[in-house]
């Protein structure tokens, strides 16, 4: 007797004994589907057998060498979603939570065979799946976007092979595709627009993935809004306040040349823009030194942040 022929008969009998013997763990891909691919396939006869036994009884013997069974249709359905960049492993695991429920829901007497029931379960839970996993953000949540999502692309790239498409990089859709698209798919033109738009955007981190200098800029930089937040509004009324009635109510406080000496110095403005009156104009116009109108000059505004103080 060959290897492989001791092998298929060791599997065979794993099978019937123990259902789940057969299957290792999915941490090994190829060893299992190389497992499953050798568990027989079940007669329209055992089907039939296996699924009574578990309607009637709950056998999970039963349920098991239903599932088991049909592992392979899993991995051969979920080939056909390789392409949304989803870890083979994951789709088949999501594809066998569907099969399970199928076992589970399946009824015999319906004049159906199990592999055309699980069929739908299975694609179901790889489409969930896929919707969730494929961008942080849901791209498809109607059933109409869900119908868009998958087939729109596989049409596109059908579209330009039959009409012989030499622009191979042209990825928007002309009008005329779009119209044919939203046909074919029983869907607003509108719509398919939205999921092109969609699907040919990508996913952007609102908040920076790393603290190198600039390449930390982020759109949590620029996408906040300060304007309305209470801390800024405040500190904003406040300056508007000591930029008008502020600088009067400090300005009240100060005798007659204390307040002249702080007016020339700091808010008088000459049709030269040059200012108001220097150290040395204002000392020659009193007749004490520039070093005494310095003096005065701190004093008043010292004076001033002290009337300022209780209202700040």
């Amino acid at each position: 007797m060959s290897d492989t022929t001791m092998n298929t008969s060791v599997v065979n009998a794993l099978a019937v004994r123990d259902p789940w013997a057969v299957v290792p763990s999915l941490g090994n891909l190829d060893a299992y589907i190389s497992a499953i691919n050798r568990v027989p396939l079940l007669t329209p006869e055992e089907e039939q057998d296996f699924s009574r036994r578990l309607r009637a009884t709950g056998d999970l013997e039963a349920a098991g060498r239903l599932v088991v069974s049909h592992l392979r249709l899993v991995v051969s359905i979920s080939r056909k979603y390789l392409g949304y960049g989803l870890p083979h492993g994951d789709l088949i695991q999501e594809g066998n939570v569907g099969l399970m429920k199928a076992v589970k829901r399946f009824d015999p007497d319906q004049g159906v065979r199990l592999v055309s029931y699980a069929m739908h379960w299975i694609k179901a839970e790889i489409h969930e799946y896929i919707l969730k996993n494929w961008r942080m953000v849901k791209v498809a949540t109607t059933k109409a976007q869900r119908k868009l999502f998958f087939n729109l692309r596989s049409m596109k790239q059908s579209m330009k092979e039959n009409a012989g498409d030499v622009d191979t990089h042209r990825t928007t859709l002309t009008q005329g595709e779009v119209d044919t698209l939203a046909k074919a798919l029983n869907v607003k033109r509108e719509e398919v627009l939205e999921m092109e738009t969609r699907l040919s955007g990508g996913d952007v981190a609102l908040e920076p993935q790393n603290d190198d200098g600039e390449e930390s800029y982020a759109p949590i930089a620029y996408l906040a809004d300060d304007a309305a937040e209470p801390t800024r509004v405040l500190e904003a009324r406040g300056r508007d306040w000591l930029a008008t009635g502020g600088i009067a109510l400090a300005l009240d406080a100060l005798d007659p040349r204390s307040r002249r000496i702080v007016e020339e110095r700091w808010l008088k403005v000459n049709d030269d823009s040059s200012g108001g009156m220097t150290l040395h104009d204002l000392a020659g116009e009193y007749g004490v030194s520039a070093e005494r109108i310095r003096q005065i000059e701190v004093a008043a505004m010292k004076k001033m942040k002290q009337a300022l103080a209780p209202a700040a």
